[in-house]
């Protein structure tokens, strides 16, 4: 019998020994998604930091069938192992599991996902969404908070870091009607039940989780959880699902935390002036009670 802890495998599929970055947000999320997915799981990952820390030939932390395919077709590749397990009528006895990094999510692999959701593929897509191009150099991409300092998007005198905020990735993928939600590394339960979710949907899934990046966001690596746990707090990446256009918030912090305490943690936002912080903190709040809105009034966010 499957030995169980509050209801969740104690086996493992995301072997040990990788060669992550101390406290990688990454490397959490993917062992727990597994543990929601189990051992009939085919696994697509795309050229990411997970790729490459878990898979340095000839060893792998793989314990159920993987491909690596390239930054932008994860999507594509499990188009084509969905309609293959269908043909073959093995599709009901397997679940299919895509981990793409936010580069290779809002950005690069954004084309393949957006026609696999379009097309009515049957995935769980999981968006390790650690805010920059980690693997290749910590450059910004969609999912890099503004004012966030990265190689392609450094604070200098006159811009401070990216001029932008961060594409609303999870919308657009609700606009699609997938089945979306969005995580947090610190709620592991959660996110484990929002994949076990994403997996039972008969359709395109989308489950956005949040993982922060030591070396990337420039913290000391013990601070991981501390980390992801302000996010929360802050609202600056609140947890909430969105079925059939509907969304729901899924928990909400008991108090309120400003902003700034999430951002005075990490390097990559040391250069930020006072006006700069309150412009991130009435996005948030402007954001937050948006959601509230949506939540209160069920009204369809597209």
């Amino acid at each position: 019998m499957e030995k169980t802890i509050a209801g969740i495998s104690t086996e493992e599929f995301f072997a040990s020994g990788h060669r992550a970055c101390a406290g990688c947000g990454v490397a959490l999320a993917a062992r727990h998604a597994l543990k929601a997915a189990g051992k009939n799981t085919i696994v697509v990952t795309a050229t990411s930091c997970l790729e490459v820390f878990s898979t340095p030939y000839p060893e792998t932390s793989w314990r159920v069938p993987w491909i690596h395919g390239a930054f932008e077709n994860a999507a594509a590749i499990a188009s084509g192992i969905d309609r293959a397990l269908k043909t073959l009528g093995k599709r009901k006895d397997t679940n299919l599991l895509v981990f793409g990094g936010d580069g290779g999510t809002f950005d690069i692999g954004l084309q393949a996902l957006s026609g696999a959701a379009e097309r009515d593929q049957n995935f769980c897509y999981v968006c390790l969404d650690n805010a920059a191009y980690m693997n290749t150099g910590i450059q910004r991409s969609g999912a890099t908070p503004k004012y966030a300092s990265t190689t392609t998007s450094p604070a200098g005198k006159i811009i401070h870091g990216k001029t932008e905020f961060k594409k609303p990735m999870p919308f657009i993928m609700a606009a699609h009607g997938a089945y979306v939600a969005t995580a947090n590394i610190t709620f592991p339960l959660d996110f484990i039940n929002k994949v076990k979710k994403g997996l039972a949907f008969d359709g395109p899934a989308y489950i956005q989780v949040y993982v922060p990046c030591p070396t990337g966001w420039k913290f000391a690596n013990n601070l991981t959880i501390d980390i992801a746990k302000l996010a929360f707090e802050t609202k600056i990446t609140p947890l909430y699902e969105i079925e059939k256009g509907i969304l729901t918030i899924s928990r909400k912090p008991a108090k309120e935390i400003p902003v700034k305490e999430y951002l005075k943690l990490q390097g990559r936002f040391k250069h930020v002036t006072d006006d700069e912080i309150r412009d991130i903190q009435q996005h948030v709040n402007n954001e937050w009670k948006r959601l509230l809105e949506l939540e209160k009034n069920k009204s369809r966010v597209c």
